[in-house]
């Protein structure tokens, strides 16, 4: 059997970090942070309030892409951390391997910016929230993908998350 990556995706502020490792926590898994595997040139961009474009955003995929394939490789479980907005973003990361799924934390604009508000120490800006929601391609139609409603507490949240993976099967 090999191994399989669980992506959690979402707008920036939607609680990727802290509910990827949380997840990570509680099956003993590998967790790798996604904004760890940004090329410099892209921490400064938006560092600077500048959304990133495809040309960008082409090389942290396929790193993303390649920590996967490595996960699989392994016969390990592993949880990544990744926007992943649009589809062609996330066919990247499948690319190749056979084991990939996203969980989509999802909430609405005001919540998110709210969110955003408290977050200190963080290079993404509170602006770039509204072009990450124009770029978010809805992944509710595609195959392997659950999706986690993040109105609540971070413990729901994560017990949401937990619950879609086992609904699936995915933790059997």
């Amino acid at each position: 059997m090999l191994g399989k990556s669980i992506i959690v995706m979402g707008v920036c502020g939607c609680g990727k970090s802290t509910v990827g490792s949380q997840i990570a926590e509680k099956l003993g898994a590998k967790f790798i942070d996604g904004d760890d595997l940004h090329p410099k040139k892209n921490i400064i961009k938006m560092a600077k309030g500048e959304p990133l474009n495809d040309q960008d955003r082409g090389p942290w995929l396929e790193r993303i892409r390649d920590a996967a394939y490595s996960i699989e490789a392994k016969n390990e479980v592993g949880i990544i951390v990744c926007s992943a907005l649009k589809k062609n973003y996330r066919d990247i990361i499948r690319d190749g391997n056979q084991n990939v799924y996203f969980v989509h934390l999802h909430g609405d604009m005001a919540l998110i910016l709210d969110r955003m508000r408290q977050r200190k120490g963080h290079f993404m800006k509170e602006s770039m929230v509204i072009s990450q929601f124009n770029t978010l391609e809805d992944p509710q139609l595609e195959s392997k993908v659950m999706l986690v409603n993040i109105d609540g507490s971070q413990t729901e949240v994560i017990n949401r998350a937990m619950a879609a993976l086992h609904t699936t099967g995915l933790l059997l």
